[in-house]
């Protein structure tokens, strides 16, 4: 992962709450890694809440502990207004976002900007009739409802994780309007944001382990740019390509974590 974020900036790892559960319960240093969380694990009114909250605390500071090569506990961890996670001090200089779904955790770093990262279930039901006035602008519904029924909910899947991760870079969560985000599509399906020429902001989507959809958005920084992968030989060509394209075989950090890989490239070239 420290090999990632050196040579691109940035790192999304994903792991498992079974993975981590016990190793973070059973953690003399519980109190001291979640600091000023602790309160909120301990108040918590539902045990699956602070279960949640403790796990999801502990992999994100394990997680730019790696990447700043430090302890975890020596991180602090605190919120901007609308909930983004920042760390204070001695990690001040990385970027970080949380988030969760099922039995996934995933945590983004970067060193080059803000950076955002959503998940959902890739089969999760939804009826994007009933969301897509919630969600996309009037050029996204059309390329939906032109999609086959069977790739359809998958692409608004798609879709909405990239504008969660998006909302989560700004530091906005949910009180972004979704419909006031616009995304356009090359041949290969890279998505960018509508009326970003310069590509002040990059967006992928990984399939990960053929359950879920994680999104990422992030700044590529001053001396950055993002560089789209080369089309496939029978990859798709629409703005909703079927699957999200994988890295090669991925390294492990300590507790399983994986580190997702970012296919066609192995670092930004300089703009």
């Amino acid at each position: 992962m420290q090999e990632r974020v050196e040579d691109s900036g940035r790192a999304v790892v994903h792991t498992t709450w079974g993975q981590w559960l016990t190793p973070a319960l059973l953690d003399p240093a519980l109190r001291t890694l979640l600091g000023r969380d602790w309160p909120r694990y301990r108040q918590h009114p539902a045990p699956a809440g602070r279960l949640i909250l403790a796990v999801s605390r502990t992999v994100l500071k394990h997680t730019a502990a790696a990447a700043l090569q430090v302890p975890a506990e020596r991180l602090d961890l605190a919120y901007l207004p609308g909930g983004r996670p920042v760390l204070r001090g001695l990690g001040a200089d990385l970027q970080v976002s949380l988030t969760h779904t099922d039995e996934l955790i995933a945590v983004g770093v970067s060193r080059t900007g803000p950076i955002g990262v959503d998940a959902e279930p890739a089969a999760r039901p939804v009826s994007w009739e009933a969301l897509r006035d919630h969600v996309c602008t009037a050029g996204e519904a059309r390329l939906l409802a032109a999609l086959p029924e069977e790739d359809r909910a998958g692409a608004f899947l798609r879709l909405w994780t990239l504008k969660e991760a998006y909302a989560k870079a700004l530091g906005h969560g949910m009180r972004r309007r979704f419909p006031a985000i616009g995304f356009e599509w090359n041949a290969t399906g890279t998505p960018r944001l509508a009326g970003d020429t310069a590509g002040e902001w990059a967006f992928a989507t990984h399939l990960v382990d053929e359950r879920y959809l994680v999104s990422e958005a992030y700044h590529p920084g001053e001396a950055r740019a993002c560089t789209a992968a080369p089309p496939q030989p029978d990859g798709p060509r629409g703005p909703f390509p079927r699957e999200a394209p994988q890295g090669p075989s991925p390294a492990r950090p300590p507790h399983g974590g994986r580190v997702l890989g970012f296919p066609g490239h192995r670092g930004p070239r300089p703009r």
